[in-house]
């Protein structure tokens, strides 16, 4: 996936954020580089495990990463959660207007959510061990959860020990890349398992 795939995203979403500001002014130069490369960072992760059917983004915001990794791959049905409706007003008007039937937008808190999934992904939400709490009841028995960190991971991994023991999950690998930015900007895509 390059770029070019995303012109129609890009503009759809710009759109949205004039009205709802969804990311910040200075970020929106960036967006390809920081928000949509980094949401698609995950196909590092399905390179090394199974990719599912489905997956829930914890906490989506303005997309990121469900709305690239739904464009991106059109068998997996991606949910985008958030509590905020505001933000998933902009998704289903993303979505309506580029038509993407895989995406889900759905207005609910975490824990009111039922359903189980393969795959959990959260991008700046929370710390790990707050974000691990929210997630692991949703993760399906073989499902991975994939916490999107900074360089700073193990500092999380360390805090978050006693929640990851209370639900039996696991790190079971940490993949490191870069964004394509003048900066190195590190990031890591922290994949976590049930034990």
């Amino acid at each position: 996936m390059n770029k070019k795939d995303f012109t129609k995203y890009i503009e759809v979403f710009l759109q949205q954020n004039s009205m709802l500001n969804l990311i910040s002014k200075n970020d929106e130069k960036l967006l390809w580089e920081k928000h949509i490369f980094d949401s698609l960072a995950i196909e590092k992760v399905f390179e090394k495990y199974p990719k599912g059917k489905t997956l829930l983004d914890v906490g989506t915001g303005g997309g990121f990463p469900s709305v690239p990794v739904a464009i991106a791959y059109p068998d997996i049905e991606v949910f985008a959660l958030d509590s905020i409706r505001k933000k998933i007003n902009a998704i289903e008007n993303i979505k309506s207007e580029l038509d993407i039937k895989n995406l889900h937008p759905v207005c609910e808190r975490a824990e009111n959510v039922k359903e189980k999934f393969d795959i959990i992904t959260s991008r700046a939400v929370a710390p790990l061990k707050v974000i691990s709490g929210y997630a692991a009841p949703l993760l399906a028995n073989d499902g991975i959860f994939v916490a999107y960190k900074s360089k700073r991971i193990d500092d999380e991994i360390n805090d978050a020990k006693s929640v990851l023991k209370k639900y039996r999950l696991a790190v079971v690998d940490i993949i490191e890349y870069k964004l394509p930015l003048e900066d190195n900007f590190i990031r890591n895509l922290t994949v976590i398992k049930r034990q």
